[in-house]
């Protein structure tokens, strides 16, 4: 289709130039980092106009809008969790824009509403984050979000009337909420308030541990713990499974190792340092008295499980008792006196249980090659006394079903199964390894129809992530329905930097290997075209956040090789990244412009950077949240006015900034309607397609 050169707004470039080291490297956007300011806003109002303006014209744009709404209108539901005689779980009627919270006698039945998040907000930007029912059942604690930020307020709801109590804890993020066994108030975390107009800016440092009790205000809230002299550590106070010690995970930024440190609750004494080095990831599975069960990558990049008696801590009185095997050990729960784990095989999962001293009791069926987590978390609900256990299960073409598991039995029964209007049997779900740069086999998923035509012509949207040990497994999206029907092929790279074949996997893509993750990218775009499956005026590339980092750096690297791309929320100055918010707290995946040796790989990369003026980029539809304060939306303002300013071409280089959103936990259903309306519109008219 041909493309006529659409006229930019004008982002004046300042002369800004920093020096890294020696290197004087230019900024000339740096003034739209400061969001706020008039002259960004009405850079970002020129932008919104020139985006919709064009996605208003594309014909296709009415119907594909129509066919997410018919696809996503369906009853829908979460797994089950069950706390002291009552059960809880989310459900979705169709296109509520969040999930509601009920609460059931029996987990079948009907119940009734205890939390619906559609009533905190006319527009639906408030959003449930996380939530904790105490121990006895009779209370839940719940954080709100507002329109997409990652700071959440607390409120206490009582379970049996539905009552919210006076109370209101402000200032968490990144933060549960911990019952204590009594019932009487729960562990949390908080940040001092951040300076005024800082809030969504403003480096997260020095967070605290404090104990609220019900009906007292914030301002009387317990100070537990503290380490003014570690700003950047941050904490996961959870209480134990006997209710006895204060289990405190250590973690600094998103390094996958971890620090362990406990409390003894019956003495209140101080806390204790049972794992005071970053050395390994150490995940708390329960307790039997003094003894402490974790799930760790110590000697073990694919995951074990140990017990350590913290009577005697000393590491080499420390019992191995489910060792590292073949498959990468995801996460383990302790159901039914046993232990639960959910394994890795070449990035599907697999579920199987264990006696309390390690013996391999069984493998829980599942229907076909998928997932059993959701959103990077595990579904499997039970406690330790319970003979049964609840989970999801779903897969590309598999829609999220809740199961119940019976111990006794051995055998899985369908709790909730959706009634979507879609024909799945048409499609098919593969795995093929492409060759990355450097000889290593890159898994990657094919969802396509049965009776596909390799001719090179299908339209392929190619997603992918890479980082911070985030495994990408077969999960169910509605939205990848609309692509599929409108003849798409969609694609999944598992690419080194995730979590999906053990630490060894994650380590050969982060820092100075990061390039490893843009190279097994590449190699699974041109494995698409080599094969016929697609073609480069065909092939579409998507990723999120660290993803978005992955579509800025490959089509900055190799302009020609794609035909659209979709860099969505992306870290795109990556020498400036930890200076806002959380951003810090990514060095240990990417390393840090102050450091000599790491500025020299970051600036290798960096997709703002590597822009070249006169190049002739792909089309591509930046996507950003004007309130995202985890990758600050500076990263995709910026990027996207160099983008403009280099295109030599006539291929269409645009940014859509959503109002009142975040980093995407949370959107609407309305919001994420609209937005995969006009991405789906945008690879319509880019990928040429009817």
């Amino acid at each position: 289709m041909p493309k006529t050169k659409l006229t930019y707004p004008k982002a004046p470039t300042g002369t800004q130039v920093d020096n890294y080291h020696g290197t004087q490297v230019p900024d000339p956007y740096r003034w739209l980092e400061d969001v706020d300011s008039p002259e960004t806003i009405a850079w970002v109002e020129a932008q919104n106009k020139l985006t919709f303006g064009y996605l208003g014209q594309i014909t296709a744009r009415d119907k594909i809008r129509e066919r997410l709404t018919s696809l996503w209108d369906f009853n829908r539901a979460m797994t089950i969790y069950h706390r002291g005689n009552k059960y809880f779980q989310f459900r979705n009627s169709g296109l509520q824009n969040q999930d509601v919270f009920y609460v059931m006698d029996s987990p079948t039945a009907t119940g009734k509403v205890l939390l619906d998040p559609n009533t905190l907000s006319k527009d639906g930007t408030a959003a449930l984050n996380t939530w904790s029912v105490s121990e006895d059942g009779n209370w839940l604690a719940y954080a709100i979000s507002r329109s997409g930020s990652d700071w959440v307020e607390w409120r206490v709801r009582n379970v049996t009337n539905g009552e919210d109590l006076p109370e209101t804890l402000e200032w968490s993020k990144f933060s549960g909420a911990a019952w204590a066994h009594d019932n009487s108030g729960f562990y949390y975390c908080r940040y001092a308030a951040p300076a005024e107009g800082e809030v969504y800016q403003e480096a997260n440092y020095n967070q605290t541990i404090h104990f609220h009790r019900l009906n007292t205000p914030q301002s009387e809230d317990t100070l537990v713990y503290a380490r003014p002299d570690r700003p950047e550590w941050g904490f996961g106070p959870e209480v134990s499974n006997d209710g006895r010690y204060l289990e405190i995970p250590v973690s600094q930024g998103t390094d996958t190792r971890n620090r362990f440190f406990y409390q003894d609750l019956q003495s209140k004494g101080e806390v204790v340092e049972l794992i005071p080095e970053l050395e390994a990831a150490y995940y708390i599975i329960g307790n039997d008295g003094p003894v402490f069960y974790f799930q760790t990558d110590r000697d073990a990049p694919k995951g074990c499980l140990i017990a350590i008696d913290i009577k005697y801590p000393e590491k080499n009185n420390w019992k191995t008792l489910i060792p590292e095997s073949s498959d990468t050990l995801e996460t383990v729960t302790i159901i039914n006196d046993k232990f639960v784990g959910i394994y890795l095989y070449d990035a599907h999962e697999l579920i199987k249980y264990f006696s309390m001293d390690g013996n391999f009791l069984g493998e829980v069926q599942l229907p076909t090659l998928g997932s059993v987590t959701y959103g990077y978390a595990s579904t499997l609900a039970g406690r330790r006394s319970d003979r049964e256990m609840y989970y999801l299960f779903h897969s590309f073409a598999h829609p999220v079903t809740v199961f119940r598991y019976d111990f006794r039995s051995g055998k899985s029964e369908i709790i909730f199964k959706p009634s979507i209007k879609f024909d799945f049997s048409p499609y098919i779900t593969r795995q093929v390894f492409a060759t990355s740069k450097d000889g290593t086999k890159v898994p990657m998923f094919l969802v396509h129809r049965a009776d596909l035509k390799l001719n090179g012509q299908n339209p392929t949207l190619l997603y992918g992530y890479g980082g911070f040990n985030i495994s990408q497994t077969p999960v169910f999206a509605v939205s990848r329905l609309a692509w599929l029907d409108m003849g798409g092929v969609y694609a999944v790279a598992i690419l080194r930097g995730g979590g999906e074949y053990g630490e060894q996997w994650h380590q050969g893509g982060m820092i100075h290997t990061k390039q490893n993750v843009f190279d097994d990218f590449t190699a699974c775009a041109e494995w698409l075209i080599a094969e016929k499956v697609t073609s480069t005026p065909k092939l579409a590339i998507e990723g999120r956040s660290n993803g978005g980092l992955l579509v800025g750096a490959c089509m900055t690297q190799h302009p020609d090789l794609f035909g659209a791309c979709l860099p969505i929320v992306g870290v795109m100055d990556m020498l400036r990244f930890h200076k806002f918010t959380i951003g810090w707290g990514w060095v240990s995946d990417y390393g840090s412009s102050d450091n000599a040796d790491e500025f020299k790989t970051l600036y290798t990369y960096s997709p703002y950077h590597k822009l070249k003026p006169g190049t002739k980029y792909p089309p591509t539809l930046i996507t950003t949240g004007d309130h995202d304060d985890r990758v600050v939306p500076g990263h995709s303002f910026k990027f996207a006015a160099r983008l403009q300013a280099c295109q030599a071409g006539d291929a269409p280089t645009l940014i859509r900034i959503q109002t009142k959103a975040g980093h995407g936990p949370g959107k609407p259903t309305a919001i994420l309607i609209e937005e995969l309306t006009d991405i789906y519109a945008f690879l319509v008219k880019n990928l040429g397609m009817e």
